[in-house]
């Protein structure tokens, strides 16, 4: 059985500029996963992701003689993934503006049910939000964007952008409470 061979980011840069179907390919095979797993957080399943991720590639074959060595290229990538799902939910899904929430329950949930949690419970979970609800948590909280970012991104206001994650975690909270009651009853 023959041995694929390993190319460094470089290699993969310039194989895919000259668009070389193998460097394409090695890319693929080296960054998909990952990327899967951002498309995954914004998607509302398992088939949706895989058109971002789709579409994801797209743009990156497409402008990554772009790509300035600022920088790590898997920030880069990511970068571009986190977009794509952003645009793709643009395209799909009006984000509407909701209230703001002044008071939540402050009911706490079980550091238990949190910990048994595997990280597909809590991105299945993520997914039930709506997608406005959804993008706008995963840009702030996964991502690490503020605000004000996240308005310029998805053209709506801070307002709306704070209005909406204080309801996307309010509506997390209620869920994780609904499991630690599950699992307080399923102990007894």
């Amino acid at each position: 059985m023959k041995q694929q061979q390993h190319f460094s980011d470089d290699e993969l840069i310039k194989g895919c500029i000259a668009c070389k179907r193998l460097y394409q390919e090695r890319l693929y095979a080296k960054y998909s996963a990952k990327m899967f797993a951002i498309c995954l957080r914004y998607a509302k399943d398992y088939h949706n992701a895989e058109d971002i991720l789709q579409e994801g590639f797209i743009k990156v074959y497409q402008y990554i003689e772009k790509f300035r060595n600022e920088g790590s290229f898997e920030g880069w990538l990511r970068r571009i993934f986190v977009n794509t799902a952003i645009e793709h939910f643009r395209r799909h899904t009006p984000m509407y503006p909701i209230l703001e929430v002044t008071q939540a329950d402050t009911q706490s949930v079980n550091d238990n049910v949190v910990e048994k949690l595997a990280a597909n419970d809590l991105i299945k979970i993520i997914q039930t939000l709506s997608p406005g609800y959804r993008t706008i948590f995963n840009l702030y909280v996964i991502e690490g964007f503020s605000h004000k970012e996240i308005a310029n991104m998805l053209g709506i206001n801070e307002g709306t952008s704070k209005s909406q994650l204080a309801r996307a975690r309010y509506l997390l909270q209620q869920k994780l409470l609904e499991l630690n009651q599950y699992a307080e009853k399923a102990y007894v």
